[in-house]
């Protein structure tokens, strides 16, 4: 059984029991979150797709974890001009386990 849900601008495929790292979300370790924009899901069987997302569906994910991922540098430079600009970026995430998804 799996799903694919929308959030944070991306779309993820998840089943249950997975440790997931998302766009940030507020909330403390330990809270339940649930995503409601279920794009498709599957149980085995059978494919069920939404247009754009399905009716009555939803993926309960507990967080385990709040973050920020490794350094990203962004270095501009052009040879010759003594142009040179350096800068760094640490992006925040939240590790979520999912708990269960329900279709109905």
């Amino acid at each position: 059984m799996y799903a694919v849900v929308a959030t944070g601008g991306k779309q993820y495929k998840v089943s249950e029991g997975e440790i997931l790292r998302v766009e940030k979300i507020p909330g403390e370790v330990g809270e339940t979150v649930t995503f409601d924009r279920v794009l498709m899901f599957s149980d085995g069987d059978s494919v069920t797709l939404g247009a754009p997302a399905l009716e009555n569906a939803a993926v309960r994910a507990k967080i385990v974890g709040q973050g920020r991922s490794k350094k990203v540098l962004v270095f501009k430079y052009k040879r010759r001009k003594r142009y040179r600009r350096k800068q760094g970026h640490r992006q925040s995430y939240t590790a979520v386990q999912i708990d269960s998804i329900a279709a109905q």
